[in-house]
């Protein structure tokens, strides 16, 4: 029984299915699929982006901090300077 079940199940995974395309790949590019697709995009880049800009800042920032602080305390920067 256990066998049959695993292979009902096998032949059901591995059972042909007819695949469509996107209206991408179809060729329909001004399909309203394809004007969502092309908005979710520049809607993530929308979101990664000003993200990403923002690590960045933080890091330049605490970089430029922490050389004024060296700066000020006349500390060296690195072992070699000692």
């Amino acid at each position: 029984m256990k066998t049959a079940r695993k292979i009902m199940i096998g032949a059901l995974a591995l059972a042909p299915t007819p695949l469509f395309a996107c209206a991408a790949c179809y060729g329909k590019s001004d399909s309203p699929l394809a004007q969502g697709v092309n908005w979710g995009i520049f809607t993530l880049l929308g979101v990664v982006t000003p993200v990403l800009g923002t690590f960045a800042f933080c890091f330049i920032r605490m970089i430029n901090k922490e050389e004024a602080a060296l700066k000020k305390n006349n500390a060296p920067k690195n072992i070699t300077e000692l």
